[in-house]
């Protein structure tokens, strides 16, 4: 009979160490998007700029330092801050109607045979269609006012949404919709609850595609018709500057355009592209 073995306790072995190193300065800024966006657009200011300056014909293209000297000028007045309100107020108002008929028609394309028809249909006589041409057509039926602009902006809207939304239902993988059938999801259950959140990346670029449609077409529409009941929008406010050769108000006046469009999609879109595909792993 062997002798009992001495009685062993065996340590888990020591947890390795972490070494950390802190990144280079450098490295850290350079990891920064905002910083190296914010380089980028001071990078094209220098060279609009040292461009005018060389240029040296205001009429042509003023330098961005006067372009901000005018833009300061337009907001303190108060008409160029008017100006925004005006074109933001009819721009929410063709943005939502737009939004609410491309979700009433690709609810009936994704829900019956009829209604994909009809989508289908539709999207292709009038996505091709330049919302700017409805101009003489919108002008006969609603007149010279808010109504002819919503309705040229429920065009630019309804089709870029509805078709991204639409091809991301399509794409839905199978495996959720057998998921949502076995729940005993249907219709608009269905939709709400497996296919929105399944196509959510195509449904926010139709919405970013759309708004960017919507605002570049609402200010070529007031270039040409933007003057309702004694005002006007940003597009009226260049034309009127153009006509009265103040150059750099109308160079302050598309940069406005512009910042309105970066802060849209740095506030508004990325907020929502942070708080859901970001979260849901949707998106890196």
């Amino acid at each position: 009979m062997s002798p009992p073995r001495p009685e062993r306790v065996c340590e888990p072995p020591p947890a390795p160490e972490v070494l950390v190193r802190r990144l280079p300065l450098v490295e850290r800024l350079y990891g920064s998007a905002p910083l190296r966006k914010t380089v980028l657009l001071l990078v094209l200011a220098l060279i609009w700029e040292s461009y005018a300056r060389w240029l040296g014909n205001t009429l042509l293209l003023p330098s961005f330092s006067a372009t901000v000297v005018a833009l300061v000028q337009g907001f303190v007045s108060g008409g160029l801050a008017s100006r925004c309100g005006f074109s933001l107020q009819i721009l929410l108002a063709g943005y939502g109607l737009g939004l609410a008929l491309s979700a009433v028609l690709t609810i009936l394309g994704i829900t019956s045979r009829p209604g994909r028809d009809l989508l289908e249909t539709l999207t292709a006589m009038f996505s091709p269609l330049p919302a700017i041409a409805l101009l003489p057509l919108a002008m006969l039926w609603f007149g010279l006012g808010n109504a002819s602009l919503v309705a040229v902006l429920v065009h630019s809207v309804l089709w870029p949404v509805t078709l991204n939304t639409h091809a991301g239902f399509l794409a839905t993988s199978p495996t959720l919709r057998m998921v949502g059938r076995n729940y005993g999801l249907r219709g608009l259950p269905f939709v709400c609850r497996i296919l929105i959140p399944a196509a959510f990346p195509s449904i926010l670029t139709g919405l970013k595609i759309g708004w960017a449609f919507a605002w570049r077409t609402l200010i070529a529409a007031e270039l040409v018709f933007g003057v309702s009941s004694g005002g006007g929008g940003l597009g009226w406010f260049i034309y009127e500057n153009k006509n009265q050769l103040e150059i750099p108000s109308v160079f302050a006046g598309l940069l406005t355009v512009t910042l309105i469009g970066l802060l849209v999609e740095a506030v508004v879109f990325r907020t929502i592209e942070e708080r859901t595909l970001k979260r849901w792993g949707m998106h890196n």
